[in-house]
């Protein structure tokens, strides 16, 4: 019987290598992470955080969970926006990654910016959660690292509670008019900005190729339908260089 296969970047895989691979990559680039997001993105992702939050219109004492949280930069947008500093907040939000290398900068970041939320090491395809328990649940530049994507939104159902929403920040298809412009920029240039500023050309290479081989806007969004989400919907930013699918639980 042969062993399942996923995708690697470019490179097709068997799909128990997958995590530790995805892993080294990020152990890799994780103390420059945000540094090779700004150039990378020349400052956007900001931006695309922020609207994620302010589209996501959760409540204070809302119950959130954070997926591929990373370096906490969408856990800070949210808690302060449900009030997590308030004196009467009665919320919660987890900020959560399967790689603890990226897990201990962003519970840094949190820690600096006076946030104190958990910051919990766990795998999106088996989460440590209760069924129907929270909000709202986001995923930001992680789903599409993930080996068993639907396994992961199936996971995501199953925490949230009915009316709850899923929302997904990625890396989507570009408007077609702009794809050569935008595979020169990402195949010539973002390689080489990994070599200058983190030492490591082959992680920036793998992340270019992991983008190219995600599911285009309407894949993610059937996707998403056949694990049982409702009202499905995207939203391009930037020409469909990212594009935020948001989903319910009904």
């Amino acid at each position: 019987m042969s062993n399942k296969k996923t995708h690697f970047g470019y490179s097709e895989i068997d799909a128990k290598e997958k995590v530790s691979k995805v892993a080294s990559v990020f152990h890799s680039v994780a103390s420059n992470y945000d540094l090779m997001n700004d150039l990378m993105s020349f400052g956007m992702h900001h931006i695309w955080k922020k609207f994620l939050v302010n589209t996501s219109n959760v409540k204070k004492n809302a119950r959130i969970l954070d997926i591929a949280g990373g370096t906490a930069d969408l856990s800070i947008l949210l808690a302060k926006k449900i009030g997590v500093q308030s004196a009467d907040f009665n919320g919660q939000i987890i900020h959560s990654d399967i790689n603890l290398s990226m897990l201990n900068i962003g519970r840094n970041k949190l820690i600096d910016q006076g946030i104190f939320i958990p910051s919990i090491l766990c795998d999106a395809e088996s989460l440590p959660f209760p069924d129907n328990y929270f909000d709202c649940v986001t995923i930001g530049f992680g789903i599409r690292n993930m080996t068993d994507k639907k396994k992961a939104l199936k996971e995501i159902y199953r925490v949230l509670s009915p009316g709850g929403k899923i929302l997904i920040l990625e890396f989507s298809k570009v408007w077609k008019p702009l794809q050569f412009f935008y595979d020169q920029f990402s195949f010539k240039l973002l390689p080489k900005l990994g070599k200058l500023f983190a030492k490591d050309e082959s992680s920036y290479q793998y992340l270019v190729e992991s983008i190219r081989v995600h599911p285009d806007q309407e894949s993610l969004k059937t996707m998403m339908e056949e694990e049982s989400f409702l009202k499905v919907e995207y939203l391009n930013l930037s020409s469909g260089v990212v594009a935020i699918h948001m989903g319910y639980k009904f």
